[in-house]
């Protein structure tokens, strides 16, 4: 049954003139595409007076193209769009907007910090290591074992990300991150089920498992391929989902992100959870989580969007 009662009473007119903004120059401009077309014909579906808007630079041009409008959707992944900038430019023109402010977009983005943050708050994430350059690697080997995964600090989609069982590998799979950051985050590689935790408000969405034949979640199994299954039900107890959605809304609220977005965690063969990464806009496709959570609680697509834009009121 869909979830009407939350946005039963919206009156889509008092969200104004709306633009969406998308695409950017990130290494994830296609997905940001994707998501932006989608969240705009949803809008227009629910009589939303929207335009969608390819972000070319975050600037003057920006400024002017803003100026008939009241609130933006940000349906710009990655850098430039997910990390703060975005968000300060819109702070700075006081133009409402949705997901996280710049504080939290700029902490999710980074891997290393959110790792740091959440390890002062006693939250569980796996083991690591930050290389800065290649005299680093003997040092990551020297403190965690193999097998590991290996992650550019700020991007996402998994872009960049390898897995390494070996030293070879590890400087192989340092040099395709060190391609899209300075900053690479060696991580312990954990055995056993993802899942990801969609955060809608204040609310911790039903959680998914994610079951993949690849050695991860990769770009790939995001966008590509139909063989990468999604549980939801994810099959645990419901006790134990309700424990996890609850201290996943605590690791997304505790990196400063508010509004709606993702978290998405590891949980290893002894039942341990291991936070992996906060994202403050996720893909809105149809392959992205987010909206197929928020189906499982209720939302149909145009609900979610219309609920996400309701948060900026």
């Amino acid at each position: 049954m869909s979830k009407v009662l939350d946005i039963k009473e919206l009156n889509v007119k008092a969200l104004g003139e709306v633009a969406v903004l998308m695409g950017g120059s990130s290494a994830e401009r296609a997905i940001s595409l994707k998501s932006g077309m989608q969240v705009f014909d949803a809008l227009m579906a629910a009589g939303v007076s929207a335009t969608a808007i390819d972000v070319k630079t975050i600037g003057p041009e920006l400024v002017q193209q803003l100026k008939p409008f009241d609130r933006v959707f940000i349906a710009l992944h990655g850098r430039g769009g997910e990390d703060g900038t975005l968000q300060g430019f819109l702070e700075i023109i006081g133009m409402p907007y949705t997901g996280s402010g710049v504080m939290g977009s700029a902490i999710a983005m980074d891997k290393v910090r959110s790792k740091q943050i959440w390890m002062g708050a006693s939250l569980p994430t796996a083991d690591f290591k930050v290389i800065r350059s290649e005299q680093d690697l003997a040092d990551v080997e020297k403190a965690l074992a193999m097998p590991l995964i290996i992650k550019p600090s700020r991007e996402g989609s998994s872009i960049g990300m390898s897995k390494v069982n070996d030293s070879q590998s590890l400087k192989t799979a340092y040099e395709v991150a060190g391609e899209l950051d300075k900053e690479i985050l060696a991580e312990k590689w954990v055995q056993g089920a993802e899942y990801t935790v969609g955060i809608l408000g204040d609310e911790a969405l039903p959680i998914i498992r994610l079951e993949t034949p690849r050695d991860f979640y990769d770009y790939d199994a995001k966008y590509n391929l139909d063989s990468t299954l999604y549980h939801c039900p994810c099959g645990l107890s419901e006790k134990m989902e309700e424990e996890i959605k609850q201290l996943s809304l605590e690791a997304f609220q505790i990196l400063g992100c508010s509004g709606w977005g993702r978290v998405d965690l590891m949980m290893d063969e002894g039942g341990e959870i291991y936070f992996l990464e906060a994202n403050t806009v996720p893909g809105m496709t149809d392959h992205s989580l987010v909206p197929m959570a928020a189906n499982a609680a209720g939302y149909d697509f145009q609900q979610l969007v219309l609920r996400i834009l309701q948060l900026t009121l």
